[in-house]
């Protein structure tokens, strides 16, 4: 199963608020680099008869079934960097460069 966050979640119904996209679903897309890690892709976008559709906090989240085997399991969050910024990050653990999060 794919999660968003609440973090990611309110930060996706806010991007899609400021960029008229409300309504639209989030699609997403992943592909498996030579070295094992993934390019994470994702943008607003009608829903297809053949997508696979889900609800998650709020947020419609649509994906091509042939990426749903790469995205199994994986977080989407919205989390603030080292340096200040804050950015999307997927928690895959079928990427070669997935660390698990700490406990608190």
């Amino acid at each position: 199963m794919f999660t968003v966050t609440e973090s990611a979640a309110e930060q996706i119904r806010s991007a899609a608020s400021r960029g008229g996209a409300e309504g639209m679903a989030l699609r997403l897309a992943a592909v498996r680099r030579d070295d094992g890690s993934f390019d994470y892709r994702m943008g607003f976008d009608a829903v297809s008869d053949d997508d696979i559709s889900f609800r998650q906090s709020g947020v419609e989240i649509v994906m091509a079934p042939e990426f749903v085997p790469l995205l199994d399991e994986t977080t989407l969050d919205f989390v603030e960097m080292d340096d200040g910024q804050h950015q999307f990050i997927f928690l895959n653990p079928r990427d070669v460069n997935y660390v698990p999060p700490k406990a608190d």
